[in-house]
């Protein structure tokens, strides 16, 4: 029998966050080729692993259709280059595509499957709107399974205020400021740009660089936040200004054995340590990442007050503060999304999943007095994923 394997995340990148529409940078680009860019810097990023010892490749679409179809994991790798004896498959668990892309493929390598593999996912919002294409059977509404609303995440964002009215529009308002404030701040210190991969696009005006996220609104301010309308439902508490945005962009990463990793010379940046997935109520999915850190910390043999940094996907401000006061911590507790969030930087569904975990690894860099970090997310229709790592630098003590 084979031997159970540690999993390593090696590196990560991803392409500049566009935003979705005729307008956005990414108009003229093609999904899977912003997922052939991403794997090729990756690629290029670290030349001593072999192309032919990729293993398999996962790449995750919420809507697998057009530039977003043709298995991605597969049609991608052949684009990006590598050998044509290298497998792949597409994936899809809406929001935590890339994340569910890293999990199936650490399954793989802790049973010696797989030694090295890449893992990732793209969302090209302005292809591929949310809910294009989809048919919903009738039954869920007929036999009163789903509730309508369920199918709008904005509606199931005003249901979380609903069951939750201590976390008021003004909360969330406030901890969308942070998340603007901070990831404007990482941006300027450096933090984020070392893991973008340049994109040329074709935009009316000619060819060129993209090179920035298009989303972010540093400028933002409480008083502007306050005055954006409510489409979700008159009066209402979720707003373009504390929600993600619609996005378009690919992440990639190399996870590998740690016997793998040694043997071709690779610095590991995080260690998986274990993960789960839950289900909850789908009108209130943006809960779902509650239960799935319970059950990943439990298995784990871990609590929360061992977690020392985390990366959560902030689709909405509502679902994360949902999950905060669930744990006791405090709105601005300075271990949560240190360099801001989906809020600012977007969300292309399928891949902000990597996007997260390329975060705390950097993190993790600065940080060896953290042992563990945690990175989760909600999901559509009702779910939440946690990924709990170990960092790879930890010491036990603070830098000097």
């Amino acid at each position: 029998m084979a031997e159970m394997q540690d999993v390593v995340f090696v590196d990560g990148v991803r392409t500049p966050f566009g935003r979705a529409g005729e307008k956005g940078m990414y108009w003229n680009t093609r999904a899977d080729d912003l997922v052939v860019k991403a794997m090729i810097a990756l690629l290029e990023r670290n030349p001593s692993v072999p192309k032919d010892r990729i293993d398999e490749v996962a790449i995750a679409a919420t809507t697998q259709s057009g530039d977003q179809g043709l298995t991605l994991g597969r049609s991608t790798a052949i684009l990006a280059g590598l050998p044509q004896t290298v497998p792949g498959y597409a994936i899809d668990r809406m929001c935590a595509g890339a994340m569910t892309s890293v999990t199936t493929i650490a399954g793989g390598i802790a049973l010696g499957a797989y030694d090295l593999a890449i893992a990732g996912g793209v969302e090209h919002m302005g292809h591929h709107p949310m809910g294009s294409g989809v048919d919903p059977n009738p039954r869920f509404v007929a036999e009163k399974l789903v509730n309508p609303e369920a199918l709008n995440m904005g509606n199931t964002a005003e249901k979380i205020h609903d069951r939750l009215p201590a976390i008021t529009k003004e909360r969330a308002d406030r901890f969308a400021l942070g998340s603007q404030q901070k990831f404007a701040a990482a941006v300027a210190a450096g933090k984020i740009d070392p893991d973008l991969v340049p994109v040329a696009v074709k935009t009316a005006e000619g060819w060129g660089l993209a090179t920035r996220d298009e989303a972010p609104r540093p400028e933002t301010t409480m008083e502007g936040l306050a005055g954006l309308k409510t489409p979700f439902r008159p009066h209402g508490r979720v707003t373009a200004g504390n929600s993600s945005g619609l996005n378009d962009g690919a992440t990639v990463s190399l996870l590998a054995s740690g016997r793998a990793a040694k043997e071709l010379g690779l610095t590991p940046r995080m260690r998986l340590v274990g993960y789960a997935f839950a289900g909850v109520e789908p009108e209130i999915m943006g809960i779902g990442p509650i239960p799935s850190t319970e059950k990943a910390l439990a298995k784990a043999g871990l609590s929360i007050d061992d977690i020392g940094l985390f990366e959560l996907n902030e689709a909405f401000a509502v679902q994360v503060l949902s999950l905060l006061d669930h744990f006791g911590i405090a709105d601005d507790d300075p271990r949560v999304n240190k360099w801001g969030g989906s809020i600012a930087v977007g969300h292309p569904l399928a891949s902000s999943g990597v996007r997260l975990m390329i975060q705390l690894a950097r993190q993790f860099e600065e940080h060896p007095e953290v042992r563990y970090g945690l990175t989760a997310m909600c999901v559509g229709l009702g779910q939440g994923g946690s990924v709990i790592w170990e960092n790879p630098h930890f010491t036990g003590r603070k830098k000097k």
